[in-house]
C-alpha cells in the first residue's frame, strides 16, 4: 500500500479511484488506516467476499492471501488483473499508470467520435 501513496496524486490526476480490500476486520482495518494515514479507500472483507468474487489466491503457506490488483474501468469491465505469487509480486505503480493513460485515452477518442 506504500507503493500506491507514494504515486496516489499521479493516480487521481489519471481519474482513478484507488480502492484496497483486506481480509481484517472492520475495527483492526480502521486502526491500520488511521494509523498509516492512507488517502485511499480502504474495505474490509473478512468473509473473503470480494476476495472470491475476483479470485484472488489464499495460500496459507505464504502468510494468507496472495497480492492482486485489478483495474475496473468506468463501465464496470476489468481492464487488469494481476495475481501475484507472493507479497512481493506487485505490479509497478508505472505499469499501471502507463494502462490508465490508454485506457483514459481511448474513452475520449469514443467520445469524441460519438460528437
Amino acid at each position: 500500500m506504500a507503493q500506491l501513496r507514494q504515486d496516489y496524486d499521479k493516480f487521481t490526476a489519471q481519474d482513478t479511484e484507488i480502492i484496497v480490500v483486506g481480509p481484517e476486520n472492520d475495527k483492526a482495518f480502521l486502526n491500520y488506516w488511521q494509523k498509516n494515514n492512507l488517502p485511499f479507500i480502504g474495505l474490509p472483507d473478512p468473509t473473503h467476499t470480494v476476495l472470491k468474487r475476483y479470485g484472488q489466491e489464499v495460500n496459507l503457506f505464504k502468510f494468507g492471501r496472495m497480492p492482486a490488483q485489478v483495474t475496473i474501468d468506468k463501465s464496470g469491465t476489468a481492464r487488469f488483473i494481476h495475481y501475484g505469487h507472493d507479497m512481493t509480486d506487485i505490479p509497478a505503480n508505472e505499469e499501471i499508470l502507463t494502462l490508465l493513460a490508454g485506457i483514459n485515452q481511448k474513452s475520449i477518442s469514443s467520445q469524441e467520435k460519438k460528437s
